[in-house]
């Protein structure tokens, strides 16, 4: 094993640790290939901004893992989820929810799909489209990772929500202004702050549902 492969088994190592989340050797070995795999399909493909391995176990693994106590959920949808975060690393921590990874942009679903096999998840599937073409599914809870304002995300996907399903929002911060702005027949039910092992920012989830 090569220094720079120890040095991020451990850095992942340490932050898992730091969020306390448990996790099998397996699934260690998972999300280190996944991002190895994303720094990989980078250079080419240009999924992301974060270009070191470094850079993308805290911005991407922790930042997305971080959300993992708040999820109670059986089946989601990581709606606007990019490369597959924050759904790809919560789909190799929790191996018995059903997740679904929708997003526009057809490289970043292929990326998703090939990630899909390499690391055999089962309980993921990945779907090319825009959110608002999406009519025949439901969900019990709707997750985002920087996708759109809080109204917006409410407003685009509210159609796919299950009758007493949760919203789950992940922003760098809790901004008034921006909560202000959702529909009177949605409130805020918690909002979460988020510390990520190595990352010196705010980060928080927004837990939002329908009202009556």
């Amino acid at each position: 094993m090569r220094d720079s492969e120890y040095d991020l088994n451990q850095q992942l190592n340490i932050g898992l640790t730091g969020l306390d989340i448990e996790a099998s050797e397996e699934q260690r070995f998972k999300l280190i290939t996944l991002l190895e795999q994303l720094i990989k399909w980078n250079k080419t493909y240009n999924l992301t901004a974060i270009k070191t391995p470094q850079e993308g176990l805290v911005l991407h693994l922790l930042d997305s893992l971080a959300v993992l106590p708040y999820l109670h959920h059986k089946q989601l949808l990581d709606v606007g989820t990019g490369a597959g975060f924050p759904g790809l690393p919560l789909a190799v921590l929790l191996p018995e929810v059903k997740f679904t990874l929708l997003d526009s942009n057809s490289k970043k679903i292929r990326f998703i799909r090939q990630q899909i096999h390499t690391l055999q998840l089962d309980n993921v599937e990945a779907i090319h489209s825009r959110v608002e073409d999406q009519q025949e599914l439901e969900f019990e809870a709707i997750i985002s990772r920087a996708f759109a304002s809080i109204s917006d995300m409410i407003a685009w996907t509210e159609h796919l929500l299950a009758k007493n399903g949760s919203w789950l929002a992940m922003k760098g911060h809790y901004e008034e202004n921006e909560v202000k702005e959702i529909s009177l027949q949605v409130q805020v039910v918690a909002n979460h702050r988020l510390s990520i092992p190595g990352l010196d920012a705010q980060r928080c989830v927004i837990e939002l549902k329908r009202i009556g």
